[in-house]
């Protein structure tokens, strides 16, 4: 009996031995298989050369340290078994595809999440019949083409599924319905055409259903009314129809519901928010009919409501309630009636109002004011009526006031020109009386002035001079104006747009206007100047009709045609004026031969510093940082001299542009070499140094073929410069609004333009450190060079970005360019220059500025219009505007038709430009991802559709 026992437990340990052994040794076979597959797969992709992606799979090999195991791999995750589950690779510039990639080798895998790199081709459809186990596949933000397998309804254990923002064609397969088990199904921002699938109402576990931004048509399936545990259901930005289907009513646990940017007709679902969790609804731009659901009303939980630009009807007064957490509501474009209700100065953390072309009636409520956290209120065309409310004066965050085309009458309050962070203030086409407030210099943020169309009598304000920030425009057209134009307008060196045509003006153009280089079209039609014309281009080449009307205008040149030349004495000053002139002529011939004995000593004394200029130049941070006057050397000769006499003292004729802080002078140095120099305005130097300062430290960071190169600076208290390398075609804005220039700049010049743009922001960002945010990009700030390569210049008002902390700012940049962001939060990032870049890019193409295009659309469509109140607005109403334009009917008519090999280019530019306007500044691409694509020539995975959503198309971005 012993015996037979002994025997059984000795064979029993031998076979517990061997099937360990045999174990032991099928794991290291299996790990093995593992880890040659991995490193296949690893061998055929291109990785990035920064140190984030090489020192992410610099751990992938096998060694002795850690065996033939992947485990200790970077981002592979192991079971108990030791084989592979997960691979994690988010994010670290992955480039090349799936092929090679031997999934069948790693079987035990129950996630693969590799959104966010570069990875491109197909999806290889042995994903979905190789990995049984897989719960989670991420493949999003990548460049992927082709179709969505049909073996994807294999995988029926999956969780989450996303394919967002690739380049995916063709139909959502029916298989995906087999997908009972998953949670979160995100295919947005692809190229998907057809119909919803109905199969997809298998899916009760889908929490989320993202199928926004792609070419989705027909009706939406009645069988997603079955997904009644959905929280998020995301359909804007197709081309679906149809009305909404009454299942639609069954989704009560909605927090998320966004239909934007369809054709969707029919009511409303009359049982939103029946769950009492809805947050944001967004339905604008469809053609919804019918009224506001009563849901709506009592729905407290709202934080942001979008109904605009449909055919809704109802009384405003009542189909609204009080709503504590609502943010934005925009109900612009409808047929609602009524009066606005008091109870919107109840929703205290609203920022955002919008209810203008409606046929609103009776006043503003001056409960309105209680909402302190206004910065957006847009009630223009409208039929309001009675007087503007002082209280509106206690909106002290108020950035845009737009109250234009309703029945207003009254003064204007004075309050209104209290509010420090006022930018837009629109009032135009109103019955406003009595003078202008000279309150309203005092609103130093102020971009945009509209008071047109009123009955406003008094003069201008010598203190709207004040607004240096003024560039969109100033419009005082058709009012009861009176007495002359103050000269200190001539301040507005950014001023874009200038319009006092029809008033009782007298008297002269001031000489100051000579200094309004920025303006682009000035009317000043209709009153009584007199006098000549300021010698500037606008006024030089304006039409006849921009200053018919007048009794005594002249020009002392021959243009512009029209106009009679000015008799001698205008032109020359008047005889009484030559005594005096000869009287000081003598003193001033001795003034200037001592000066001459001053300048040489200050030159010896100057040659004597140069080499500690230099060094502090080059950031030698030892060196004494007080010095009057320091300068770079070239050449081993002290520059300042040499420019100081090539440009006659900065005589204006050497002058060949001007912008917000200086004006940019061509010199020839005596060595040969032509440079462009830049000198601070002297009151712009002592306003704020900062710029000049600015201008040094980034540019002594910065070493990039398309970025302007900084050769030497002076400073001295009462004299600044820069000079830069001369770039002889001079600005990218100048060469399109001239019309030979414009047709030399063809579409390969062009579209390597917009390369050289994207490549210097990009450099800017990721290669210099801390990274570099511009903050004026602009086509004014894009100089090119006699091969027309683009330079970016103009650092003045650049920032330095340290990612561990906020940078916070005023408003700078051009207008027209500055993300709507930046403008309301003060907050700098870089995707403000992302937003700048798609404004440039698009008018490289156009030919002229976007919002130029929206306004000649909006001038020649019928009705009364309201301006656009904000760039983004603008830019906006272009998208869709262009939503269903051929590409060629964008693009510059002055050039022939691109031929069909730039074309395909040229419509990725396009996509990619109005990706970058996206109003979410989180949504818009990286310029890390802008430079690659346009290098790799790339369509782009993003669509102008990209505009109207919960944060997506915002006006500003917390």
């Amino acid at each position: 009996m012993f015996l037979k026992l002994w025997y059984f437990h000795f064979f029993l340990l031998i076979n517990i031995l061997f099937n360990s052994t045999s174990s032991a040794i099928f794991s290291n076979q299996y790990q093995t298989q593992e880890a040659e597959a991995l490193l296949k797969w690893k061998n055929s992709l291109s990785l990035d050369t920064g140190p984030s992606s090489y020192g992410a799979l610099s751990s992938w090999a096998l060694s002795a340290d850690n065996g033939t195991t992947p485990c200790s791999w970077e981002g592979i995750g192991c079971n108990y078994s030791g084989r592979v589950a997960s691979i994690n690779l988010t994010n670290i510039g992955l480039r090349g595809t799936l092929h090679e990639f031997n999934f069948s080798s790693l079987p035990a895998m129950s996630s693969l999440d590799l959104h966010d790199n570069e990875l491109s081709g197909e999806i290889p459809p042995r994903i979905f019949t190789s990995l049984p186990n897989l719960t989670l596949l991420n493949l999003g933000f990548n460049q992927f083409s082709g179709y969505i397998p049909q073996a994807v309804g294999k995988l029926s254990k999956l969780n989450v599924l996303s394919l967002s923002n690739n380049l995916l064609v063709g139909s959502i397969p029916p298989s995906v319905g087999n997908l009972t088990n998953l949670s979160l199904l995100h295919l947005a921002s692809n190229h998907f055409s057809g119909s919803i699938p109905p199969e997809i109402g298998n899916l009760k576990s889908l929490v989320e259903l993202r199928l926004n931004l792609n070419n989705l048509t027909g009706w939406i399936p009645a069988s997603i009314g079955n997904l009644t545990g959905l929280k998020v259901l995301s359909l804007y930005g197709n081309q679906l129809s149809g009305p909404l289907p009454r299942e639609i009513n069954n989704l009560t646990n909605l927090t998320l519901f966004f239909l934007s940017n369809n054709t969707i007709s029919g009511f409303l679902p009359k049982n939103i928010c029946q769950g009492g969790i809805l947050e944001d609804f967004c339905a604008s731009n469809n053609r919804f009919t019918g009224t506001v659901p009563k849901g709506l009303k009592n729905c407290t939980s709202l934080t942001r409501l979008r109904l605009d630009r449909n055919n809704l009807v109802g009384n405003i007064s009542e189909d609204f309630g009080i709503y504590p957490n609502l943010d934005y509501v925009d109900l612009s474009y409808n047929n609602f009636r009524g009066e606005i209700s008091p109870d919107w100065g109840k929703c205290r953390v609203l920022t955002s109002l919008k209810i203008s072309n409606n046929y609103i009636t009776g006043e503003i409520p001056e409960e309105i004011a209680q909402s302190s956290l206004l910065h957006f209120l847009d009630l223009s065309s409208n039929l309001l009526e009675g007087r503007i409310k002082s209280e509106l004066g206690n909106l002290r965050s108020l950035f845009n006031l737009t109250l234009s085309h309703n029945n207003l009458s009254g003064e204007i309050p004075q309050a209104i020109g209290t509010l420090p962070d006022l930018a837009y203030l629109d009032l135009a086409g109103n019955s406003l009386t009595g003078p202008i407030p000279r309150t309203l210099g005092d609103c130093l943020k102020m971009l945009y002035l509209n008071l047109s169309r009123n009955n406003l009598d008094g003069s201008i304000p010598e203190e709207f001079g004040k607004l240096l920030s003024l560039q969109m425009g100033l419009d005082l057209s058709k009012n009861s104006l009176s007495g002359e134009i103050p000269s200190q307008i001539g301040n507005l060196i950014k001023l874009e747009v200038l319009n006092i045509s029809y008033n009782h003006l007298v008297g002269p153009i001031p000489s100051t206007f000579d200094n309004l280089d920025s303006l682009r079209s000035v009317d000043v039609s209709h009153n009584s100047l007199e006098g000549p014309l300021p010698n500037n281009k606008a006024f030089q080449e304006m039409p006849i009709q921009s200053f018919e009307g007048n009794k005594g205008l002249c020009t002392n040149d021959h243009t512009p045609a029209g106009l009679t030349i000015c008799p001698v004495a205008i032109k020359n000053g008047e005889d009484s004026k030559r005594g005096r002139i000869l009287l000081v002529m003598v003193p001033i011939a001795g003034a200037s031969v001592i000066l001459a004995i001053l300048v040489g000593v200050l030159y010896a004394c100057c040659h004597e510093k140069a080499i500690t200029g230099a060094r502090r130049a080059s950031g030698d941070s030892s060196q004494n940082g007080n010095n009057l006057f320091d300068i770079w050397s070239y050449d081993g000769k002290l520059v300042y001299g040499d420019i100081n006499e090539a440009t006659e003292g900065f005589d204006s004729k050497y002058c060949i542009g001007t912008g917000g802080s200086g004006s940019v002078y061509k010199a020839e140095l005596s060595t040969g070499q032509v440079v462009a120099v830049k000198r601070l305005h002297s009151f712009y130097q002592c306003r704020d140094r900062r710029t000049f300062e600015s201008e040094i430290q980034v540019l002594n960071k910065t070493l990039h073929r398309n970025i302007v190169k900084l050769l030497g600076f002076c400073a001295r208290e009462e004299k600044s410069i820069l000079v830069y390398e001369y770039l002889s075609r001079g600005s990218l804005g100048n060469i399109l609004r001239n019309k030979a220039e414009a047709m030399e700049l063809d579409w390969d010049k062009r579209v390597n333009v917009i390369k050289g743009v994207a490549n210097a922001i990009h450099y800017m960002h990721y290669d210099c450190s801390p990274p570099v945010i511009h903050r004026d990009i602009s086509s004014s700030n894009v100089l090119l060079d006699s091969d027309f390569e683009a330079h970016v210049s103009d650092f003045g008002t650049a920032r330095l970005l340290k990612f561990d902390s906020w940078t916070w700012t005023g408003v700078a940049g051009t207008y027209g360019y500055i993300a709507p962001e930046l403008a309301y939060t003060m907050k700098v990032t870089e995707k403000c220059d992302v937003y700048s870049f798609g404004v440039v890019a698009l008018e490289t193409l156009m030919g002229r500025h976007p919002a130029e295009m929206m306004c000649s659309i909006a001038s020649s469509s019928p009705g009364p219009q309201s301006s656009p109140s904000s760039s983004s607005a603008m830019l906006s109403l272009l998208q869709e505007y262009t939503e269903h334009m051929p590409l060629e009917d964008m693009l510059d008519e002055r050039l022939p038709a691109p031929r069909p090999e730039t074309i395909e280019e040229i419509a990725t530019i396009v996509r990619l430009a109005f990706a970058c306007l996206n109003s979410n500044p989180q949504l818009r691409p990286t310029m890390q991802q802008v430079s690659r694509e346009l290098s790799t020539h790339k369509i782009s995975r993003s669509k102008s559709l990209e505009r109207t959503e919960q944060l997506e198309e915002d006006d500003f971005s917390r």
